[in-house]
């Protein structure tokens, strides 16, 4: 286990990378979100979508890393 994969959780998408030993990028997949504007100044998300969106980032992330010839045994850490 030397790889790490971190999750972007952000205002607009959510973002899994996963990282090698040196830092270098093997993976990385995002996900957009929705926003609503009910009123000026206020912004709403729905914390389901934010919850799969960042499900499906990290699955495409991992996916991708496993072509890359990474397996998930080898992330030793996900933050």
């Amino acid at each position: 286990m030397s790889h790490v994969l971190a999750v972007d959780q952000g205002t607009s998408s959510s973002r899994a990378i996963v990282f090698d030993p040196a830092g270098a990028v093997i993976a990385a997949a995002q996900r957009p979100l929705d926003q609503s504007f009910p009123t000026n100044g206020l912004v709403e998300q729905d914390a389901e979508d934010i919850w799969r969106a960042t499900i499906d980032a990290v699955r495409e992330a991992l996916s991708a890393a496993a072509a890359a010839g990474v397996e998930k045994s080898e992330i030793a850490a996900m933050g």
